[in-house]
């Protein structure tokens, strides 16, 4: 049984988690690196930067120092893709993870250097732990008024799923299990650039026939590479597919959508992410996924002019115009 959780990370979804964790009976430690910023939760018992309207119980231990942090039963690793590795390695030399009976990513990312997806880097910092992930149509702004949500948990060991999945078990929170984790780390990560070419679209003006025909090509996508990388076909038909996908193209809320749209309506790139506190997941993935599908070989279009809009410097309606310009094909194909 899983009785005390530390959280690692402290923007929106990390507030949102460390807040259900609680409700859900567990003692709880909530970590993150701005001392500025935890001493302000500690103190208001809000998170003013990214959730400020959640009330945060008072029972949560709020820190930055990691060496203040207690052994705990679970450890939720909560930052972006591009932290996780350093993250990792902090929280191994801390001794935080010393006691730890599983650990739970719920970051979606591949690391571009090495294709690592989230949970192979924590396990490659903290080995010897079973590890899971949480993943699925899950924004926090929505969790924070506690609307209802699903999740998939995915994790090898059945028992241990169980577990984590009775964690993460509220009212207004229904959790899955799968044994695929695989597959649903891949799925995770490849919704975030197509959330972007959803954007663009919007902020073209192409219409909503034109939205729903990206999104479903970017399923098959997903599907192709997920598939090749080493996941079931019908785990990108889940939450952690093909309903994650849903909701980042569609959902306000949706940070990628959000860049997509600006770069639609004329906006340079960096003057986007410059203007935002919120990380967009699949601006950095897009490079990680586009080079693990030619290494595998897999035939990815969307893929292919979302990078180039991103990062070779390409015009986001030219990108467009060439996926609609390419030769006539099988819809299975």
């Amino acid at each position: 049984m899983i009785q005390s959780a530390t959280v690692i990370g402290a923007g929106s979804w990390g507030t949102a988690i460390a807040s259900m964790l609680s409700l859900r009976g567990l003692n709880v430690q909530f970590w993150g690196r701005d001392a500025g910023l935890m001493s302000q939760i500690r103190d208001t018992r809000r998170n003013g930067r990214y959730l400020q309207d959640l009330q945060l119980p008072e029972n949560i231990a709020v820190t930055s120092d990691l060496s203040a942090l207690q052994p705990a039963d679970m450890l939720v690793f909560v930052v972006p893709s591009k932290a996780m590795r350093s993250t990792a390695e902090s929280v191994a030399r801390s001794g935080a993870a010393s006691k730890g009976r599983v650990l739970v990513s719920c970051a979606k990312g591949i690391e571009l250097e090495t294709g690592r997806r989230m949970s192979e880097m924590i396990g490659e910092s903290i080995p010897n732990v079973p590890l899971a992930v949480l993943t699925g149509p899950n924004h926090a702004e929505e969790v924070a008024l506690r609307l209802a949500t699903a999740a998939v948990v995915a994790c090898a060991d059945d028992e241990i799923g169980r577990a984590v999945q009775s964690c993460f078990t509220l009212p207004f929170f229904r959790t899955y299990t799968t044994d695929d984790i695989v597959g649903a780390e891949w799925a995770g990560a490849m919704k975030n650039p197509y959330a972007i070419a959803a954007g663009i679209a919007l902020g073209l003006k192409l219409g909503d026939n034109a939205i729903a025909a990206l999104v479903t090509r970017a399923l098959a996508e997903m599907v192709r590479l997920g598939v090749a990388e080493g996941g079931r076909t019908e785990t990108f038909y889940g939450l952690s597919g093909v309903g994650d996908l849903m909701t980042t193209c569609y959902s306000e809320h949706s940070r990628n959508q959000r860049v997509g749209l600006l770069l639609g309506q004329g906006r340079p790139l960096d003057e986007i992410i410059s203007s935002t506190r919120m990380v967009a997941e699949g601006v950095p993935n897009t490079a990680s996924l586009h080079r693990a599908a030619k290494e595998k070989n897999v035939r990815t279009p969307l893929l292919d002019e979302i990078f180039a809009v991103l990062h070779q410097g390409k015009p986001a309606r030219e990108g467009m115009k060439a996926l609609l310009s390419r030769d006539p094909r099988p819809e299975a194909d």
